[in-house]
């Protein structure tokens, strides 16, 4: 931002149930928040609602970072899976810039939340970092040798689209057998409706009532999983294996120093999540070390909005 580092920034998080927008300070501390279910009307949607929640906080931004559930190469959003509308490339920082008049930075919403961990959170000193989001999809970031890691055309991190599985479970990226077709919040909660159809044992139904939730959230997953019940407990597994499988082979390849696991499931589970992920990992490394860390994130739902708004204060001046 070119001689305004110190000036207030806006990080924003766009997910498939939610957009998350923070004003961000130098230190990375966030000032102020707020959200807003995330349309399902497509791209100018999305921005207008952006650009309202940018509009409601209390102090314009001198620039925004906005992450999208996807790859990003020049500025231009290739594909969302998990975006109702999205359905060819899009230039949405453009449209948030010009409803804003603020400049925008695009970036892919895991990989701005490994920088957001990296510089303030869980991944603080590692060099090697790999950061996996569990949300409706699976994200992943990385930071390689000390930097932010996007890759040669933009599309590094896509940690949810591995395949784990040939010719598994279908992805909502149209392809099978990707660990986000195992892991991702979106597909658990499919395969448990299908199994309840199927007349499948499981409390599932009434731990939802019991919780006051309309869906399967981390918070029903994890009464399900505390109460030993046998659906939650075979899908959870099930998504931990996936995850190991993806890790190991992400070590066998990287040599990573660590692994930040954020979003939903592992804020409510905690570290013994990250634990049980690191042991089902294991087996799939070629080379263990001691020193090699899986832990969970420390930001919370901050993760990808101070990643984001980090790469906004850090990019070169341009106009909106």
């Amino acid at each position: 931002m070119g001689g305004s580092e110190s000036q207030v920034v806006a990080g924003v998080d766009v997910g498939g149930t939610n957009i998350g927008v923070g004003l961000v300070n130098a230190d990375h501390d966030v000032t102020a928040e707020a959200e807003v279910s995330t349309p399902t009307d497509g791209p100018q949607a999305v921005a207008a609602a952006v650009a309202s929640l940018i509009a409601s906080l209390d102090q314009k931004p001198g620039a925004i970072g906005l992450g999208v559930p996807g790859p990003v190469s020049d500025g231009v959003l290739l594909t969302a899976p998990n975006l109702a509308g999205f359905t060819e490339p899009v230039r949405l920082g453009d449209f948030v810039a010009e409803r804003t008049g603020v400049p925008v930075v695009l970036g892919n919403d895991a990989s701005l939340g490994a920088v957001g961990e990296w510089v303030a959170g869980a991944g603080r000193g590692s060099r090697f970092l790999l950061g996996v989001w569990m949300g409706t999809g699976i994200g992943g970031g990385l930071v390689l040798d000390g930097r932010p890691y996007d890759g040669a055309f933009g599309g590094a991190g896509e940690f949810g689209h591995m395949i784990v599985q040939r010719g598994g479970a279908l992805c909502g990226c149209g392809r099978r057998g990707c660990v986000e077709a195992y892991a991702g919040r979106r597909a658990m909660e499919r395969e448990a409706e299908v199994a309840i159809a199927a007349g499948v044992t499981t409390d599932l139904p009434q731990i939802m009532r019991d919780a006051g939730k309309d869906r399967l959230t981390s918070k029903v997953w994890k009464a399900a999983y505390e109460a030993h019940d046998p659906l939650a407990t075979t899908i959870l597994d099930q998504a931990v294996d996936a995850l190991g499988v993806a890790i190991g082979s992400a070590v066998n390849l990287l040599d990573l120093d660590r692994i930040v696991v954020g979003g939903g499931l592992p804020e409510k589970f905690g570290q013994d999540l990250a634990d049980r992920i690191a042991e089902a990992a294991e087996p799939w490394i070629l080379a263990p070390s001691s020193h090699r860390e899986v832990v969970v994130a420390d930001l919370g739902d901050h993760s990808g909005i101070v990643g984001a708004a980090h790469v906004a204060r850090s990019a070169p001046v341009r106009s909106p």
